[in-house]
């Protein structure tokens, strides 16, 4: 049995190139956000992008899986932020996403730097959404915030 379902829809109108189209989740969290290739490519202009959506996954999946892991070293998070950065680039001629940067910080009394880091690496070990990505490079960049 599934943990969790959603669904998310795009209907497209046009060309790639001149078309444009909405997004919409099943929950009601979001509706009618517009999509197009040249926000995607070009600039963004307040339109979303695949790789923006993907980031938004990666980011927020991300401190979860941060947050119950440092729940299990008896740990809590005054504040974590977790950055995501979805490159697409070219390969082989082909558009692919090659890349998710996460860039994490945390304010963590009861840790150290060197164990926040490894509640972090433990993180992106369990994180479902970097299991997805798991051909796209990874990297993640961590800062313990200290007062």
């Amino acid at each position: 049995m599934a943990i969790a379902e959603r669904t998310a829809e795009t209907t497209w109108e046009g060309s790639l190139a001149k078309g444009a189209g909405t997004l919409s989740g099943s929950t009601g969290a979001f509706t009618g956000l517009p999509v197009s290739w040249d926000a995607r490519t070009v600039r963004p202009d307040g339109v979303t992008s695949p790789e923006e959506l993907a980031a938004a996954a990666h980011s927020s999946c991300f401190v979860m899986a941060l947050a119950l892991r440092l729940g299990e070293h008896k740990a809590k998070a005054e504040r974590l932020t977790v950055a995501a950065t979805v490159t697409l680039d070219e390969v082989d001629g082909v558009p692919t996403i090659v890349s998710s940067a996460l860039r994490v910080q945390g304010k963590v009394p009861e840790l150290d730097a060197a164990g926040f880091q490894t509640a972090v690496d433990e993180a992106a070990e369990l994180c479902p959404v970097s299991r997805l990505f798991a051909g796209a490079k990874i990297s993640v960049e961590a800062e313990l915030v200290k007062d």
